[in-house]
């Protein structure tokens, strides 16, 4: 492209850039002539959109063509003259668009971290043409002195001063005075880390000459020991070698060397300082060569998905929980990686890398890197160049992941293939990770591994109809047995009336006897909180959201009603706000509600809670998995987040608090994600010598999941799954396309989606379209919602053209007047 405009710079360059807005197009800008043959497909240039937005756009199209319909703007920076996006992303970005139903500008706004986005900032600075103080009253009068000794100042600037939170009022008053001016600053996010350094000049890198500089400073002795301390880092006769590195500031601060004696050595030309850019990350040593001792089942297992992938791109490891599916990973890890391509290890969740990374850290060292969420922004940055410039072939990360710049992969393996986590909800794309991971495979010619001990029932499918490779493994690794999983009774016990806070004595006489042999404990309860809600035992009162058609969940550490939809947050109330009674009591039990109910029934053991109010912290998460792991805690209790491929050796006991509320939930997925929940969670028990136990309280021991589960019959599950899929039809039959329409005004809403409805009922007939009905959660954020699902057949249906039909009446509905104000979300395979 470069040899091709440089041959014909007399034209004029044009670039279609990619915008992170929600529209459903690229657009055109001009490239002034100085820049002409630095812009390339993938590099980012800064652009004005509109009248006062300024952006960051990425290059899609280089071309000599002048937009026929506008007036093309210059762009106003070009910030990589070295592309930070690839090619192949740039497919990515617009397949992701097109299958799911969004704008490639809401892909790039997901997938480039936000280091490597510039953003504007309103600020303020003072006019000097103003000249009419008369009409300024007094604090502004002040205000404006201030100013005149600052060059700008931004709005949370100018509320510090004025003691405001809100300041638009005065800024706008100022503005309508011309007093001021309010102008766009561009911040740019991404700072490498910067190591100050000092070294000697060259001239004194000789032993004859560094020994006649000591001398020559014999009476500065500040000065004298500053040398004499830097020769301490760093030997005399080391200096010719390594005196170009030179020392950390910070070293010889520590040793209590003055700023003062420093500076003058700088200024004598004795000293310099040096910056120098460093990783964020620790180094770390692995050992890649590492030969992994595989069990023969283990080994037996790693073949035969190589042999898979002979065949097929996509493969399914089935491998019971605690069978060593990780030690497999690193195994073919290691042989891609010797062959010259790149890997990704995508994880569902935060809570999975702790220990896996640790795992991984010691065979791939600081080669390895990681890459999700709560990482900074500039460490998200310095994950991206890394792969860009081949720092780093081997990346483990969440579901954002699936974007970072490959250009050579080999193997993307996605465990735990099954979790809901790897699909975003909010906001656009709602893209699967997994099945993306699938297309990138595709178009890179490298191959997808799926790796669960209770696969989704989708991919089983697809591997049944042998579409995909399986491979299983059915036996743990070591001298672990899978756990005895007993039902407890909890109708039976509560006539019995042998319950203690809501546990039967079974699984507490477990508890005590754990406590007693330093063994460790996991109790399970997927419902984070004190519990689900307050009611008023006089007149019936319940604290709802005023936002969302959802209870507030009592939250006692914080004393809080919280909405877990919209984080509407209120005081917990004492008396009831509708008739004055103290009367207020908690219902249902949260996980917050079981560890205080378990310190006061066992005083003595040291108990901690894993769930997202205890893991909000950006190593909390990582101090909860270290102290249970060390053995410091005896009982731990967590939401679904216990559940997640954790590994503890030391857990000889899980107890279920309450399977029948996962079982027993309005969703096609509800056995399904019980199933897997149940299994998953039990898993955690005995995995290594210690003999595990499970003990699930139901109030419906007989259920056929609950007898799948204790069997350890994933098959069996599958294939009674499958009958109730198919008479239904739901998926693996058939893709489901999630319509929801929402307003803030509920007839409208409903009218809405009753009309599109009705529209997509003539094209696609009404057995394939469902609804419209009022959403699980039928009121968010003062907006109600209504929902019509597609169910549309594989092998009957053209998809991309009902998607294209779909696209159609949604346009023709917003664009109604009627319905303006009304919006419309569409989640494609819905899950």
């Amino acid at each position: 492209m470069r040899q091709e405009l440089g041959d014909s710079m007399e034209q004029t360059v044009f670039v279609d850039v990619v915008l992170p807005v929600p529209i459903p197009q690229l657009f055109t800008y001009r490239v002034p002539r100085e820049l002409s043959e630095y812009v390339q497909v993938g590099s980012r240039v800064v652009v004005e959109f509109g009248k006062s937005r300024v952006l960051t756009a990425i290059i899609a199209v280089v071309h000599h063509n002048p937009p026929p319909k506008y007036q093309a703007k210059y762009i106003l920076e070009l910030l990589d003259q070295i592309p930070v996006v690839t090619p192949s992303q740039l497919w990515l970005f617009s397949w992701v668009a097109e299958y799911y139903m969004c704008h490639i500008g809401e892909v790039m706004n997901i997938a480039l971290p936000a280091g490597l986005k510039i953003s504007s900032q309103s600020k303020i600075q003072y006019n000097p043409d103003f000249n009419n103080p008369e009409l300024l009253s007094s604090e502004e009068n002040t205000f404006l002195e201030f100013l005149l000794t600052q060059d700008s100042l931004t709005y949370d600037e100018v509320g510090r001063y004025l003691e405001k939170k809100d300041v638009n009022k005065v800024i706008k008053d100022l503005v309508a005075k011309h007093a001021i001016i309010v102008f766009e600053e561009l911040k740019y996010k991404y700072k490498p880390k910067i190591l100050k350094k000092i070294r000697l000049k060259r001239v004194y890198e000789g032993s004859e000459e560094v020994l006649q500089l000591i001398d020559s400073l014999e009476k500065s002795t500040k000065q004298q020991e500053l040398i004499l301390e830097y020769l301490s880092h760093i030997p005399i006769q080391d200096l010719p070698e390594k005196n170009k590195a030179g020392v950390e500031k910070t070293k010889l601060r520590e040793a209590g060397v003055s700023d003062s004696s420093l500076k003058t050595l700088k200024d004598k030309g004795i000293l310099e300082e040096i910056e120098v850019v460093i990783s964020r990350f620790e180094e770390s040593a692995g050992n890649p060569n590492k030969v992994i001792e595989l069990s023969d089942a283990q080994r037996e297992a790693s073949n035969s998905i190589m042999e898979k992938f002979q065949e097929k791109q996509v493969v399914l490891f089935h491998g019971i929980t605690g069978s060593g599916k990780t030690e497999i990973y690193i195994d073919l890890i290691q042989q891609v990686l010797a062959s010259g391509s790149q890997v990704l290890f995508l994880l569902p969740e935060i809570a999975l890398t702790t220990q896996i990374v640790t795992r991984l850290k010691r065979v791939f060292g600081s080669s390895m890197a990681v890459y999700h969420s709560k990482f900074s922004d500039n460490e998200r940055v310095e994950v991206w160049r890394g792969v860009l410039d081949g720092t780093y072939q081997f990346v483990v990360g969440v579901r954002s992941s699936i974007f970072l710049p490959f250009d050579n992969l080999g193997l993307i393996i996605v465990d735990e293939e099954h979790e809901s986590s790897y699909k975003q909800f909010d906001p656009a794309p709602r893209y699967h990770a997994r099945d993306v991971a699938i297309m990138l495979a595709i178009k890179q010619h490298a191959k997808v591994l799926l790796g669960s001990a209770t696969p989704s029932i989708e991919s089983f499918f697809q591997a049944k109809a042998n579409k995909y490779g399986l491979v299983s493994l059915n036996v743990r690794f070591g001298n672990a047995q899978l756990p005895e999983i007993r039902l407890i009774d909890v109708k039976k016990d509560r006539k019995e009336k042998t319950l203690v806070k809501d546990f039967s004595q079974l699984l507490l006489n477990e508890i005590s006897s754990n406590l007693q042999n330093k063994e460790q404990t996991i109790i399970f309860q997927n419902r984070r909180g004190y519990a689900p809600y307050l009611n008023c035992q006089e007149c019936n009162w319940i604290g709802q959201c005023d936002q969302c058609a959802v209870t507030l969940t009592y939250h006692m550490q914080s004393q809080q009603l919280i909405c877990h939809y919209c984080g509407h947050r209120e005081s917990t109330r004492k008396t009831c706000p509708d008739c004055g009674s103290t009367n207020v009591k908690s219902v249902g039990v949260g996980t917050e509600k079981i560890e205080d109910d378990l310190h006061e029934i066992f005083p003595e053991a040291v108990i901690s809670r894993m769930d997202l109010d205890t893991t909000r912290a950006k190593n909390a998460l990582q101090n909860i998995i270290g102290d249970f792991e060390s053995g410091e805690v005896d009982i731990l209790v967590g939401t679904q987040m216990i559940s997640k491929g954790l590994d503890f050796d030391r857990v000889s006991l899980v107890g279920i608090y309450n399977a029948d509320k996962m079982i027993h939930f309005p969703d096609f997925r509800a056995a399904e994600r019980a199933f897997q929940l149940i299994t998953q969670v039990s898993g955690r028990a005995g995995r290594r010598e210690i003999p595990g136990k499970v003990l699930i309280q139901t109030g419906s021991p007989q259920n056929r999941i609950l007898q799948f589960v204790i069997n350890n019959d994933y098959v069996g599950f599958y294939e009674s799954e499958l009958i109730e899929r198919e008479g239904y039809s739901y998926p693996p039959f058939t893709r489901i396309i999630e319509i929801t329409v929402k307003d803030v005004d509920q007839t409208l809403a409903h009218q809405a989606a009753n009309k599109l409805a009705e529209a997509l009922s003539i094209r696609l007939g009404r057995e394939r379209v469902k609804g419209p009905e009022k959403a699980l959660v039928e009121r968010i954020r003062n907006k109600f919602l209504f929902e019509v699902w597609l169910k549309l057949e594989k092998d009957k249906m053209n998809i991309q053209a009902t998607k294209e039909y779909l696209k159609k009446e949604i346009v023709n509905l917003v664009t109604d007047k009627k319905f303006k104000s009304v919006q419309v979300i569409v989640n494609v395979d819905a899950v």
